[in-house]
């Protein structure tokens, strides 16, 4: 059991970032792991936190979801959870992928303002709403976990709302910040570049020594804002002000009308797309496709990248990519070049698109991959509610 445990934490950590561009919500890492009614066993368990990244997917029909997670420092510390469980949390903050911060307090919600993405959560925040509005004219925002068949769904307090942050964040969220604690695992120097795939390494921006992180290049989590100040959440420090942040622009993957993944374009940075694509951070397709898509998109099919504030397509295929808008459509053929509109849809093979994130309605019937699957039974077990 315990191999299997460690086997669903790998998983559940390929799901963990605190980019904002990347993440898909919000939550409270404290108040997930003692949700006890989502499977009723101990107290405090972290793979509650799993039940609830497919509970998101699920809600979302998107697979490959990532969720942004805070928690409070008295979490490492914590009885209720296995010696194993605080060290992996320990090693996710380490490694930036969870904010781990010594005062918690609404940063789960300065999160959410300054970024736009819904939050996981019970709670009713009503001595805060009159600091974020949003909490009273877009109730959908916040998704509340319960018990459902197979661990965990999330239940809308109301209709979604626009998720748009306002002029504050607009600002903050603009600059890349740096913080004066070495090897700062949110806002420390640059390490270096990475060499690997969008699918399993990015740029490593860990400051100081050790191994660094996976990051996409130009990546940090939002400031914390003490009286307007710009201040890092780890160590409560000011922040100095690092330069412009670079454009970024998440495009969806949608095979056959699901879902299937999300990644992130930076200035500077472009990413390649296709059947198998060598170049560093790029994006690999032929894992998802059938045998008659896999002959059809080239190894190299196309080219993402941002000049100025534009996103811009260019075809490196074989057999050209369909760029398809409202009614009309037409066909980028080699070294053509395309800027990417809001609605633009780009057609690899029949069935098989990429868009701008946002541009296809979440929900649906899908039954994403779950993160859960090599859980214990106990775990896993179907409810009787």
């Amino acid at each position: 059991m315990r191999f299997e445990v460690h086997q669903v934490l790998d998983a559940i950590e390929q799901r963990l970032t605190t980019d904002p561009v990347a993440a898909r919500a919000v939550l409270d890492l404290s108040e997930v792991v003692r949700l006890t009614d989502l499977d009723n066993t101990r107290p405090a368990n972290l793979l509650r936190l799993g039940m609830v990244v497919d509970a998101l997917a699920r809600h979302l029909a998107e697979e490959e979801v990532q969720v942004y997670a805070v928690a409070g420092r008295t979490l490492l510390s914590d009885g209720d959870l296995t010696s194993n469980e605080r060290m992996r949390i320990r090693s996710w903050s380490d490694d930036g992928l969870v904010e781990v911060l010594p005062d918690l307090a609404d940063r789960v919600l300065e999160v959410a303002d300054l970024t736009g993405l819904p939050v996981i959560s019970r709670g009713r925040y009503d001595g805060l709403r009159d600091k974020y509005p949003w909490l009273i004219s877009e109730p959908g925002r916040i998704l509340a976990p319960v018990p459902g068949a197979g661990g965990a769904a999330l239940i809308s307090r109301g209709a979604p709302g626009t998720g748009r942050p306002g002029a504050t964040a607009t600002v903050v969220m603009s600059r890349l910040w740096r913080c004066p604690e070495r090897g700062c695992a949110s806002f420390g120097d640059p390490a270096g570049p990475g060499t690997g795939r969008l699918d399993d390494t990015f740029a490593h921006l860990r400051g100081g020594t050790g191994p660094g992180v996976k990051r996409r290049p130009g990546s940090q989590p939002p400031p914390r804002l003490r009286a307007g100040t710009p201040v890092c959440p780890r160590h409560d420090t000011r922040l100095s002000d690092a330069g412009p942040r670079p454009v970024s622009q998440a495009v969806s993957v949608r095979v056959d009308g699901v879902l299937k993944r999300r990644f992130v374009v930076t200035a500077g940075h472009p990413v390649v797309v296709g059947r198998s694509p060598d170049e560093p951070d790029s994006v690999m397709l032929g894992h998802l496709l059938e045998e008659e898509a896999r002959s059809w998109i080239s190894r190299r099919h196309l080219r993402l990248e941002i000049r100025g504030d534009a996103l811009y397509v260019t075809d490196t295929s074989t057999n050209g990519t369909v760029v398809k808008r409202g009614g009309s459509e037409f066909t980028l053929h080699r070294d053509q070049s395309h800027v990417l509109g809001p609605d633009d849809e780009l057609e690899l093979y029949e069935g098989v698109e990429l868009a701008r994130s946002g541009h296809w309605a979440p929900g649906g019937r899908v039954q994403p991959a779950s993160v859960m699957t090599e859980a214990p039974t106990i775990t896993m077990r179907r409810l009787n509610l």
